[in-house]
């Protein structure tokens, strides 16, 4: 079971940036999935998440910036960033959840390897 994560790179402030996270090994067509990302020095944190049924959940500092899809015929999910901010850099890691439900405190087994977002003020 992976997931690959892709997309990242140099942005300037304001820009946009789509990651995707394509899953290998197993479909996640029923799993809930989410993003996270981790800043030098700081704690993971979760960032969005999209529950099997379609609801989905946004961290307060992407909330209406950021927005989750997924594309299960590709086995794909997909994190489209607007406005993005310095303070958006990160490592960027996808995540499948252990069942259909995902959201903050939904359990993740499955992570891809990261990818990193890099924004210039």
């Amino acid at each position: 079971v992976q997931l690959q994560a892709s997309g990242g790179g140099l942005v300037q402030a304001g820009g946009s940036l789509r990651l995707s996270c394509a899953a290998s090994g197993r479909t996640f067509s029923r799993n809930g999935m989410g993003w996270f990302r981790q800043a030098p020095g700081k704690e993971r944190e979760f960032v969005a998440a999209r529950s099997w049924s379609g609801q989905t959940y946004y961290s307060d500092f992407v909330k209406g910036r950021f927005t989750i899809s997924r594309d299960n015929a590709k086995n794909t999910i997909l994190l489209q960033m607007n406005s993005l901010e310095p303070e958006d850099t990160a490592v960027y890691y996808c995540a499948a959840a252990l069942g259909i439900v995902a959201g903050p405190q939904a359990r993740y087994p499955y992570w891809g390897q990261g990818t990193q977002v890099t924004v210039s003020s």
